[in-house]
């Protein structure tokens, strides 16, 4: 048995030295460029989630308030106080609610008398304000009258303004929830 040793020259041609590193550095390019759109893809598709999910949550919150305000309104006695910030009302059975929008915690507090430590109803809130009126017609028409006068309120007006951050930034801005709330029982 013979061995012969033979050299073999591959790809060694003048002029193609170094296209690997090249074809290295194209494909690196391409790679980063592809993992920066993916990242900003996902961050922005992050903070739309986020943003989304920020809305439903204010919107849900809006909605229990303005509910649950609605609810008690309607089915009290009547208003025993009001201001621009806090409303009280006696319940059916005779106990006081009051609401009371407190600026500086842009909360709005429901406190029920007789029971400790209430829970905000609302969180985030901007602005927020309480107004009374009667339900007179003034002349042909069947607009409300506005009053002071706890004793001739028959309705009650309540605005406000939430909002929320979304990584530090003021968003999701809640458009003014309002409502007219009549009062449908007038007890003693």
């Amino acid at each position: 048995m013979v061995c012969k040793t033979t050299s073999i020259k591959r790809g060694l041609h003048r002029g193609t030295s170094g296209t690997g590193l090249v074809e290295a550095l194209i494909a690196i390019g391409i790679t980063a460029l592809l993992m920066l759109v993916l990242t900003n893809v996902s961050m922005v598709s992050g903070r739309m989630f986020v943003a989304f999910a920020n809305y439903v949550d204010l919107d849900d919150s809006n909605r229990i308030a303005m509910d649950t305000m609605t609810r008690d309104v309607r089915e009290c006695n009547r208003v025993t106080a009001c201001s621009a910030t806090q409303l009280v009302i006696e319940d059916a059975d005779g106990f006081s609610i009051t609401y009371t929008y407190s600026p500086g915690a842009r909360t709005l507090i429901r406190s029920i008398a007789g029971i400790p430590n209430p829970k905000p109803l609302l969180n985030g809130c901007d602005t927020l304000s309480f107004k009374l009126s009667t339900r007179n017609p003034v002349g042909s028409s069947f607009g409300v009258v506005p009053t002071t006068d706890v004793n001739e309120a028959k309705v009650v007006n309540v605005s406000w303004n939430c909002s929320r951050t979304i990584l530090g930034i003021k968003a999701n801005t809640e458009n003014v929830q309002t409502a007219r709330i009549v009062i449908r029982r007038q007890g003693s």
